[in-house]
């Protein structure tokens, strides 16, 4: 059997996916992924760091269970969804229907970046629609950001916080203890295709340097072939990846670049 150092990330992916995470046959079973925590998968996420999550918001939403097929393949190991109220954001997206749809075609961890005014009113919905890793900003729930993110918890996600480009790291420095993850905004929130941010990648080392060991870093907006490499090498754990994936015939080709190009460099 081949090492797995020999093969292409993406195929490493699928063995993983197969070896550590659910059997292939188990995939579409309920039993197999609600008879465990959602946030187990925060280990296995830290495990097989960095990871590549394509973000959803730039898939075929016309074909949306060939779309979760053509990734699963690739050997995703999760999903990022981006919801978006029109009010915190100047665009709207979709909300819990799109979750609970996306939670029925496929048991990878679905990542719920929340993009809404007052998202505390919220979290019980999107956790009974199926999201595994809820993530708020600072800018929207402030002062009571720590009680958001316990609340998160509480329910059994993974709790996770984030900020525009234009605040400062200071913001969610408080919180490196209690989020499960910090989610580094590299565009500003609320529409896909900008040019990404190179204050994302100082803010990524702050974070590094003061949060603790199991801190799961996350960067999104205009992360691909030019500047995925630089995100890695700033301490980002996870990447959400749209249109450098959408918009490549070869899913599977895509991220395996992608992932040759993250490598950090020694």
């Amino acid at each position: 059997m081949l090492p797995l150092n020999s093969l292409p990330r993406y195929l490493v992916s699928i063995v993983r996916r197969n070896s550590n995470g659910f059997p292939s046959e188990a995939i579409h079973s309920p039993d197999a992924r609600f008879g465990m925590s959602r946030r187990s998968h925060l280990a296995r996420l830290r495990q097989q760091s960095p990871l590549i999550l394509p973000s959803v918001l730039s898939c075929d939403f016309s074909d949306m269970r060939g779309e979760v097929e053509r990734l699963e393949t690739a050997g995703v190991q999760a999903l990022h969804l981006d919801v978006m109220d029109g009010n915190f954001v100047p665009n709207i997206t979709y909300g819990m229907p799109i979750v609970a749809a996306f939670r029925k075609l496929t048991q990878l961890p679905l990542d719920v970046h929340l993009m809404i005014e007052n998202p505390e009113r919220y979290i019980r919905q999107f956790y009974e629609a199926g999201a595994d890793i809820i993530t708020v900003h600072e800018e929207a729930t402030g002062i009571d950001t720590a009680n958001v993110l316990q609340e998160i918890k509480n329910l059994g996600c993974g709790a996770g916080v984030t900020i525009n480009p234009d605040i400062p790291v200071e913001r969610v420095l408080p919180f490196v203890d209690t989020a499960d993850l910090i989610l580094v905004m590299s565009v500003n929130a609320g529409f896909g295709g900008q040019t990404f941010n190179p204050v994302a990648l100082e803010k990524l080392e702050a974070l590094r340097k003061v949060g603790p060991p199991e801190l799961l870093l996350e960067v999104d907006g205009g992360v691909n072939l030019e500047t995925v490499q630089a995100c890695t090498e700033a301490g980002a754990d996870l990447l959400v990846i749209g249109s450098a994936i959408f918009n490549q015939s070869d899913y599977g080709a895509a991220i395996d670049q992608l992932y040759r190009s993250a490598q950090v460099s020694t």
